[in-house]
């Protein structure tokens, strides 16, 4: 049987994504592993975050499939002309992306504020080149993988191939939560926890971990928080079956 697992939000945890690849069963060349995006930032290393994702190819038999996040989007543009907006919020984490891609030695915060705001002095072309590969959206007999979510209003959402790329990255619309339905679509960008769980039953709200992945209908929700002190999550299809780094 042909598997896939898609694997969450990572932002720079290189530690989770060690412990939770340890954790999925053994590959085979009829397997494929979906990243559904945002490899750095926030955490210690996202260097090293890449670094592994881009190597995972050559040490097992799947296939992989990285896919571009809100997160790698964003740095693509301030490539191309820097945003203060999306650089300097602390809770973006790019100060930490700073630290983890080149040498900020004994700069002081000022300093490391002005070398965010001139990106193409100092950030790997490498990773910049690779981050200019990754495709927007996965599809295969299982699911859809997609980093956000996608294009609509209501009950009615385009598939990816349709829909504007910012929905597919950026994607935090209610309507999408509550009323997608159809194929089974894994998706993450949005903290689990703060995922709407009005379609438990008062008994699945006691028993429901909310920074567990997140499930409703056709929805699988898989960014439990890495980066932000949570964990990494995967699941398996079309089994169901859900690892973590925790």
């Amino acid at each position: 049987m042909r598997r896939t697992f898609a694997i969450g939000d990572i932002h720079g945890e290189p530690t989770h994504l060690e412990r939770l690849l340890g954790r999925l069963p053994t590959m085979t060349a009829d397997d494929t592993v979906v990243f559904l995006g945002d490899y750095l930032d926030r955490g210690p290393d996202s260097r090293r975050v890449i670094e592994m994702v881009v190597a995972l190819p050559s040490q097992i038999p799947a296939k992989v499939v990285p896919l571009m996040g809100n997160h790698e989007e964003a740095w693509l543009r301030s490539l191309k002309s820097p945003e203060p907006g999306f650089l300097l919020r602390p809770d973006n984490g790019c100060f930490q992306a700073l630290h983890s891609l080149t040498d900020c030695g004994n700069a002081s915060d000022l300093e490391q504020a002005g070398m965010l705001l001139q990106p193409t002095k100092w950030f790997p072309a490498w990773i910049h080149q690779w981050m200019e590969t990754l495709p927007l959206y996965y599809e295969d007999e299982h699911a859809i993988y997609v980093h956000a979510g996608l294009d609509g209003e209501g009950e009615v959402w385009q598939h990816p191939k349709d829909g504007r790329p910012r929905n597919l990255l950026w994607c935090r619309e209610p309507d999408f939560f509550r009323g997608y339905k159809g194929k089974r679509l894994c998706f993450g960008h949005t903290i689990s926890s703060e995922l709407p769980v009005d379609h438990l039953s008062w008994f699945g709200k006691i028993l429901d971990d909310p920074c567990d992945v997140w499930f409703r209908g056709d929805l699988v929700g898989l960014d439990t928080a890495c980066g932000k002190g949570g964990y990494l999550s995967a699941i398996e299809l079309p089994s169901g079956k859900v690892y973590s780094s925790r």
